[in-house]
């Protein structure tokens, strides 16, 4: 299967709090890891890319985001989910890297090293740069309003998300009717 859905982590998956940097300050967002579940029930892969300079900061550790990322991927698995991969910018703001948020770098990443036809993906996310990120890789993207996006905030993007939806339950319901014979949508318009 070459399809999948990018799922940004804070203000996606987790109550946004800042900087994540220890297992205990990841709270779920409710009823994400059931929509998690769902989507790889429906035979979507499910990958999480995610932007954490905290780690270019000395906020918080590789080790860190590793105990915090076994925390999330422990939650999907009791919700019969499964996690294909995830990828994450440790870089600050200003290392001027490929693989940070807005740009596309992570979302290539994964899908050269997994057989991602990244025309049939989707991108899930609370923010602006989430968005271009999957607009510039080619993505349909979902802005979902569990973190700091409003539908107001949507309109000032340079393009509009294909979709905005209020959190990640309601666009597993979206994938769901409207994409899910995606390959054959995306192509025609729909």
């Amino acid at each position: 299967m070459n399809r999948a859905v990018f799922l940004d982590r804070d203000g996606t998956l987790n109550v946004e709090v800042g900087y994540v940097t220890h297992p205990e300050q990841l709270t779920l967002i409710s009823g994400a890891v059931d929509a998690v579940a769902e989507l790889c029930r429906a035979g979507w892969q499910v990958f999480v890319f995610t932007n954490q300079a905290g780690i270019g900061r000395g906020l918080s550790t590789e080790d860190d985001l590793t105990a915090i990322h076994a925390k999330l991927t422990a939650a999907i698995e009791t919700a019969g989910g499964t996690l294909s991969g995830i990828y994450y910018c440790p870089h600050a703001p200003d290392a001027n890297c490929e693989c940070r948020k807005p740009l596309p770098g992570l979302l290539v990443r994964a899908a050269q090293e997994h057989g991602l036809d990244l025309t049939e993906c989707v991108v899930i996310g609370d923010s602006q740069r989430d968005i271009e990120a999957g607009q510039a890789a080619g993505c349909r993207t979902i802005l979902v309003l569990t973190g700091h996006a409003t539908p107001e905030l949507a309109v000032t993007f340079p393009a509009p998300p294909d979709f905005i939806c209020l959190d990640l339950s309601a666009a597993v319901i979206e994938i769901r009717e409207k994409l899910e014979n995606y390959g054959t949508s995306l192509k025609n318009g729909h």
